[in-house]
């Protein structure tokens, strides 16, 4: 590889990167304009979701197991 390629190659990585950088930054801008216009996703939260379940709790929910 002589000096010129490697030149070349130097050149071409830092413009892609820059590339990069300008379209995430213009995605994320795109983003917070149009942010009010929609609703976040609510897949699952976790303190929708208790962490330990008490004696109350299960005598609340107390089912007979099914079996299939």
């Amino acid at each position: 590889m002589d000096m010129d390629q490697a030149a070349v190659f130097l050149a071409g990585s830092i413009l892609t990167t820059l590339g990069f950088i300008v379209i995430f930054i213009g995605v994320v801008i795109i983003n917070n304009l149009l942010s009010k216009y929609w609703k976040p996703i609510k897949w699952m939260r976790i303190m929708d979701h208790p962490m330990y379940v008490t004696r109350e709790d299960l005598a609340e929910h107390k089912e007979e197991p099914k079996i299939s």
